[in-house]
């Protein structure tokens, strides 16, 4: 990747947490005593911000609150993992350090709610490689519209061609790329069944941040 701007997504890709929010959703419903019709409505918010996803369960299953009290208290389960333990993945600080020493100039973009991210990033030292943190809910906007890419250039004062987009999800990729951006996609346990046609759709891929490491510091 040699681009003078980077956008990261985080989960999945920069910090192994997928496994996390792949349970929290099924837990939460489950918690509230939601028995069936989960499988597809699980399957949809996987492009929306955690109000949509709230908006979604509430309507769907009938369930008592607000969007804005629902996330609140599947943000309350997620928060311990993020400031205890969700992990790096390996070689992603190396990675992050070395376009660092390049001169590349890198930001988050994700939608984890910005207080998480933050937090996480903070605990597994790597935030002060980017220059800023911009989630989606932030731009009103999941990753099925271009917005918060959009939105980090112009924060990054860059343009989406010299702008490299780091994803592990096929749907956000595609936003991406259609959007102008170069697309590099991320290899994810979570997204294994897909990784062909994400390999397919991308610029480029990482399979292992520890190899793409050592490849910039050649």
């Amino acid at each position: 990747m040699n681009k003078p701007y980077a956008v990261f997504d985080m989960d999945g890709t920069l910090v192994d947490s997928m496994v996390y929010w792949q349970r929290l959703g099924r837990e939460y419903l489950t918690a509230q005593g939601v028995t069936e019709g989960m499988d597809e409505v699980l399957e949809r918010i996987k492009a929306m911000t955690m109000a949509e996803s709230s908006a979604l369960f509430i309507e769907t299953f009938g369930l008592p609150g607000t969007p804005e009290s629902v996330a609140a208290e599947m943000n309350a389960v997620m928060d311990e993992h993020y400031r205890s333990d969700i992990p790096l993945k390996p070689g992603a600080a190396d990675y992050l350090a070395a376009l660092k020493e390049r001169g590349t100039r890198m930001c988050v973009a994700t939608a984890t709610p910005e207080p998480l991210a933050r937090a996480c990033l903070k605990r597994l030292g790597v935030l002060e490689d980017l220059e800023f943190l911009l989630s989606c809910d932030a731009v009103g906007a999941g990753k099925d519209r271009p917005d918060v890419f959009l939105e980090a250039a112009r924060r990054l004062g860059s343009a989406p061609a010299e702008t490299a987009v780091f994803e592990d999800a096929m749907f956000a990729l595609r936003t991406a790329k259609d959007a102008g951006f170069y697309t590099v996609g991320v290899w994810d346990a979570s997204g294994e069944g897909h990784w062909s046609e994400l390999t397919a759709l991308a610029d480029e891929t990482v399979r292992d941040w520890r190899a793409a490491a050592e490849e910039i510091k050649r």
